[in-house]
């Protein structure tokens, strides 16, 4: 069953024996952290991967009453619960289904057609009058302090909200985007907007800039447009427009929504629509107080507010997911001009850092979903692997059906013009026998296969913002290796040698003579 909030969620673990209560009393600042940390890097149950229980803290320093969850996320099991599969490629499989519908040639086909029509109805969200998220309305005397917003790693420049879902809308369509951008906690009432620039917030944002400079020229205003103006430390105004961007920020909602906020998908859908999907059921919406914008009903927290389109400040440093601190750098400002929650709202945050941690199996479920989308553009892909230590944007292995001369370089071209993995850093592509899940095998091969001059192509194009050896902010090298078996028309005359492997008669026959041997 899908879950309608985090409340059925928690006892879904609950009963799952995958949640430990915490009862002593733990601080919010750097501890919280420091025990999930060491939790996520248990090993799973099963002996397969990493992973400990999600931790409920219900006794949280300096906040009487408040819960605070933590690593609902960070092991595979888990994740696939809060997906409601047994295995994530169930999932695949349902992608797969809808892909592929025709277009109906007659009657009977547009009659077969109306279940497929009626199941996708129940994807689209649905607009309720009110719902828990209204318990407790704040328009006033309200504090994001109040809340027990941690502060993670030592050098973070202080407490962050880690797993927010920021709702903005695209002013040109309407059409809303939900992203998991961190946010830093400067006072009771503003926070920075951590919307790096190949994000769906940051985009509306520009949007709104360049709106508000029409009869002039946007692409002259680089410092303002562009809101990563680096141009030293401090708050500031910027050479831009005045004005505003409505935005709302909701926490604690139901499992499935808060994936949606993370994956990669085209601005053309709306993350409530992929969180339908997922739950196959939709999600409720309810108005803002303050704002025109449609929040989950269900969630635990909303916040309210706006960005103004003249303003950045310093955010920063943050304990990333790739293991580093993101330095400090200008972004915009979050203004809340209302808080509404549940009464005692549950606080869910989540930790990123060295890997593994909860991310890691976030990461893992979008690998495995968004497979069959790439096939659609790029059909010879057999399987990938985003390993975990490569934090996904530094390394992916991927095994085609190679069918002409530099097919593999082809594959690296399209997958750099894909979305999110443009920020691929490093492409290794193998042939569709290759198990790319094994990465002792994938090495095994690619050390064999490849001539370094021959094989490895670099290129220039867009990085990942976190990415701290790029040479600029942005803007980097990616690099391609093209671990294939080599053919002559791709210039290679020598003979490939065959790999050592046993004749079956002797596999067969060592097979069933085995316990003859008495060998262990």
């Amino acid at each position: 069953m899908a879950y309608d909030d985090i409340r059925e969620w928690i006892a879904a673990l609950d009963r799952a024996g995958e949640l430990k209560r915490v009862k002593a009393e733990v601080d919010p600042k750097l501890e919280i952290c420091e025990i999930t940390d060491r939790v996520s890097k248990w090993p799973a149950r099963n002996g397969k991967g990493q992973g400990g229980p999600a931790l409920l803290f219900e006794k949280v320093k300096g906040y009487p009453g408040a819960k605070v969850l933590m690593n609902q996320f960070g092991s595979e099991r888990r994740m696939k619960m809060a997906l409601d599969v047994d295995s994530l490629d169930e999932i695949s499989g349902r992608i797969r289904e809808f892909m592929d519908v025709k277009s109906p040639q007659g009657l009977l086909d547009k009659i077969k057609m109306l279940p497929k029509l009626a199941e996708m109805g129940k994807f689209f969200p649905k607009s309720v009058s009110t719902g828990p998220c209204k318990e407790v309305i704040k328009k006033g005397d309200f504090s994001l302090l109040d809340f027990p917003i941690l502060t993670t790693w030592p050098k973070d420049g202080g407490p962050f909200i880690t797993l927010p879902c920021v709702i903005t809308r695209d002013p040109r369509t309407g059409k809303r985007n939900v992203g998991a951008y961190r946010m830093q906690v400067y006072d009771a009432t503003s926070t920075g907007m951590h919307w790096q620039r190949h994000k769906g917030g940051a985009e509306h944002y520009r949007e709104r800039m360049r709106a508000a400079h029409v009869g002039g020229d946007p692409a002259g205003k680089s410092d303002a447009i562009d809101l990563m103006a680096r141009s030293g430390g401090g708050s500031r105004t910027t050479e831009g427009p005045k004005g505003k961007m409505e935005v709302a920020v909701a926490l604690g909602t139901d499992p499935a929504l808060m994936f949606s906020a993370i994956v990669p998908a085209p601005p053309e859908v709306e993350e409530f629509m992929i969180a339908g999907f997922l739950r196959q059921k939709p999600v409720e919406l309810v108005k803002c107080e303050t704002v025109d914008l449609d929040v989950p009903a269900n969630a635990e927290i909303i916040l309210e507010g706006h960005v103004n389109l003249d303003e950045l400040k310093v955010e920063g440093p943050f304990g990333d997911h790739t293991g580093f601190y993101s330095l400090e750098d200008l972004y915009p400002v979050f203004h809340v001009t209302c808080i509404t929650h549940r009464k005692d709202p549950v606080y869910s945050a989540t930790i990123v850092g060295k890997p593994p941690v909860e991310d890691a199996y976030m990461g893992k479920a979008v690998e495995r979903i968004f497979l069959p989308l790439m096939r659609v553009t790029i059909p010879e892909i057999v399987d990938l692997n985003m390993p975990i230590e490569g934090v996904f944007h530094n390394l992916m292995i991927v095994s085609i059906r190679k069918s002409y001369a530099g097919h593999a370089r082809k594959v690296m071209s399209a997958i750099w013009g894909l979305g999110g993995a443009m920020f691929t850093k490093c492409i290794i592509v193998v042939d569709e026998d290759v198990n790319v899940q094994n990465p002792a095998e994938v090495v095994w091969k690619v050390c064999n296969n490849i001539d370094p001059e021959r094989d490895i192509q670099f290129t220039l194009g867009p990085v990942d913002s976190l990415d701290h050896a790029s040479r600029l902010p942005d803007f980097g090298s990616k690099m391609g290796i093209d671990a294939t078996r080599k053919w002559p028309s791709e210039g290679f005359e020598r003979p490939w040698p065959d790999e050592v492997t046993m004749d079956d008669a002797t596999r067969e026959l060592v097979s069933k003579r085995w316990k003859e041997y008495g060998i262990e």
